[in-house]
Protein backbone atom coordinates (compact mmCIF):
# COMPACT_ATOMS: atom_id res chain seq x y z
CA UNK A 1 0.00 0.00 0.00
CA UNK A 2 1.32 3.66 -1.14
CA UNK A 3 0.41 6.50 1.45
CA UNK A 4 0.68 10.26 0.01
CA UNK A 5 0.23 12.54 2.37
CA UNK A 6 -2.03 15.84 2.19
CA UNK A 7 -1.22 19.52 2.39
CA UNK A 8 1.42 19.99 4.75
CA UNK A 9 1.74 16.71 6.40
CA UNK A 10 4.92 14.23 6.64
CA UNK A 11 4.98 10.23 6.60
CA UNK A 12 8.10 9.78 9.12
CA UNK A 13 9.80 6.60 9.78
CA UNK A 14 10.77 6.32 13.51
CA UNK A 15 14.32 5.45 14.31
CA UNK A 16 14.78 1.75 16.36
CA UNK A 17 14.67 2.57 19.77
CA UNK A 18 17.72 1.65 21.84
CA UNK A 19 17.91 -1.70 22.73
CA UNK A 20 21.40 -2.12 24.79
CA UNK A 21 22.38 0.42 27.07
CA UNK A 22 25.49 0.05 28.88
CA UNK A 23 25.12 -4.25 28.28
CA UNK A 24 21.71 -4.34 29.68
CA UNK A 25 18.59 -5.23 27.65
CA UNK A 26 15.89 -2.76 28.01
CA UNK A 27 12.25 -4.06 27.82
CA UNK A 28 9.57 -2.67 25.43
CA UNK A 29 7.68 -1.03 27.92
CA UNK A 30 11.05 0.83 29.43
CA UNK A 31 12.21 2.23 26.07
CA UNK A 32 12.52 5.88 25.35
CA UNK A 33 10.30 6.71 22.29
CA UNK A 34 12.45 7.72 19.35
CA UNK A 35 12.54 11.56 18.39
CA UNK A 36 14.40 11.38 15.26
CA UNK A 37 13.34 9.75 12.42
CA UNK A 38 13.43 9.22 7.99
CA UNK A 39 11.23 11.25 6.21
CA UNK A 40 9.19 8.67 3.83
CA UNK A 41 7.16 11.19 2.02
CA UNK A 42 5.67 14.93 2.36
CA UNK A 43 2.51 16.12 1.06
CA UNK A 44 2.33 19.02 -1.38
CA UNK A 45 2.34 22.14 1.12
CA UNK A 46 -0.38 24.81 1.34
CA UNK A 47 -0.97 28.63 -0.05
CA UNK A 48 0.70 29.83 3.22
CA UNK A 49 3.58 27.13 3.74
CA UNK A 50 6.15 25.46 1.32
CA UNK A 51 7.62 22.56 2.15
CA UNK A 52 11.03 22.77 3.45
CA UNK A 53 11.88 18.79 3.85
CA UNK A 54 11.51 16.30 1.56
CA UNK A 55 11.69 12.20 1.15
CA UNK A 56 14.91 11.06 1.86
CA UNK A 57 15.72 13.52 4.97
CA UNK A 58 15.93 12.97 8.54
CA UNK A 59 14.34 14.83 11.13
CA UNK A 60 14.47 15.52 14.49
CA UNK A 61 10.60 16.10 15.98
CA UNK A 62 8.50 16.55 19.25
CA UNK A 63 7.83 14.03 22.10
CA UNK A 64 4.48 13.73 21.16
CA UNK A 65 4.29 14.88 17.83
CA UNK A 66 2.06 12.97 14.97
CA UNK A 67 -0.34 10.42 14.90
CA UNK A 68 0.87 6.21 14.76
CA UNK A 69 0.05 4.48 11.55
CA UNK A 70 0.71 0.90 10.79
CA UNK A 71 1.46 0.38 7.53
CA UNK A 72 2.45 -3.43 5.80
CA UNK A 73 3.93 -4.16 9.63
CA UNK A 74 5.59 -0.99 9.52
CA UNK A 75 5.07 1.69 11.97
CA UNK A 76 4.66 5.02 10.51
CA UNK A 77 3.81 8.38 12.00
CA UNK A 78 1.73 11.12 10.30
CA UNK A 79 2.80 14.47 11.47
CA UNK A 80 2.53 17.95 10.48
CA UNK A 81 5.50 19.51 9.01
CA UNK A 82 5.44 22.05 11.70
CA UNK A 83 5.75 19.58 14.36
CA UNK A 84 8.96 18.79 13.33
CA UNK A 85 11.96 20.44 14.94
CA UNK A 86 15.09 20.25 12.84
CA UNK A 87 16.51 18.58 9.64
CA UNK A 88 19.66 16.47 10.72
CA UNK A 89 22.54 16.80 8.15
CA UNK A 90 24.94 14.10 8.59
Amino acid sequence: MTIKPLSDRVLVVPAKAEEVVGGIIIPDSAKEKPLKGLVKAVGGGTKDEEMVVKAGDTVLYGKYAGTEIEVDGEKLLMMRQSDILAIVEE
